[in-house]
């Protein structure tokens, strides 16, 4: 079978729709509607049901999803195992948003390093839609991230979460949101905020990491909801001020992984991360007043 139909297979079943995994993929919708029916023809089912609100696995997809998995995992582990460092018995990749490279997972990769000095890692910087469909494909072992979605196969589990605080240049009392800087945190933060800010107009930048919004609030001054872990040395430098009385938002981060694919490498790796998001939380609790 062609490689490239079952990561095909893989990127409809993880966007749910052919023209977003068109998008995913880099080719027309129609080489994906084509691709799907060949790997339909050669296997003798349908495996995706359309209609208005994209494609969802028949139950035929639904038990091809596990094998197609396998098919990419091995391609990927071939290709981890013939370009392994020597002197590593292993390698895993980990995928998450660049927030959370922001002191939190610096400190696992330095635990890795010292519990599995023999695992080769491999670091990206992605979005939830790219790490989802990293999972789902097998290029990525792990991926931690804001707002996971729901697809067959993956585990998805709490880590901790971050406490976004309103911050604003030094000297600015009266908050009133003029040079707001709106991050998308998804689509439980921007209800929240909605919520407590109904006056607030469209705001004029708007910015999908938050380390973008900070760096431009710190040079050029602005306010954002910016993680508490992120900004807290600021805060305490007098760089960025937290805006009085202003609400708080809790924003849960996940690890997500393939169910299937527990190894000890894997096991390991996820131990390292629940450990340190138990301190996290720990250090969170203590920091109360």
């Amino acid at each position: 079978m062609d490689i490239e139909l079952a990561r095909t297979f893989l990127a409809v079943a993880a966007t749910g729709n052919f023209v977003a995994a068109a998008g995913k993929l880099h080719v027309t919708q129609s080489t994906v509607s084509a691709r799907i029916q060949a790997l339909e023809n050669q296997l003798g089912a349908k495996l995706f049901l359309r209609g208005r609100n994209g494609a969802e696995l028949t139950a035929a997809g639904k038990r091809f999803l596990s094998h197609a998995k396998n098919l990419v995992r091995t391609l990927e582990q071939a290709r981890h195992d013939v370009g392994l460092p020597q002197g590593y018995h292993d390698v895993l990749t980990l995928s998450a948003r660049i927030g959370l490279w922001e002191g939190f997972l610096p400190r696992w990769v330095n635990w890795m390093r010292k519990a599995a000095p023999d695992v080769s890692l491999r670091l990206e910087i992605g979005f939830e839609e790219d790490i989802m469909q990293g999972l789902i494909e097998g290029t990525v072992d792990i991926g931690a991230l804001y707002t996971p979605v729901t697809r067959p196969g993956l585990v998805i589990e709490h880590l901790f979460d971050e406490t976004l605080l309103l911050v604003a240049s030094p000297g600015e009392t009266a908050w009133s949101g003029d040079d707001y800087l709106h991050i998308d945190w998804g689509p439980e933060f921007n209800a929240q905020f909605s919520e407590h800010f109904p006056d607030v107009d469209s705001p004029a930048v708007t910015v999908n990491i938050g380390w973008l919004a900070m760096q431009q609030a710190l040079d050029f001054g602005g306010s954002s909801y910016l993680p508490r872990r992120l900004v807290q040395e600021h805060i305490d430098s007098g760089c960025l001020q937290h805006v009085p009385d202003s609400p708080v938002f809790k924003l849960p981060a996940y690890v997500v992984f393939p169910r299937e694919s527990y190894h000890d490498t894997l096991n390991h790796a996820l131990e390292g991360l629940r450990m340190l998001a138990e301190k996290e939380m720990r250090g969170k609790a203590q920091a109360r007043p």
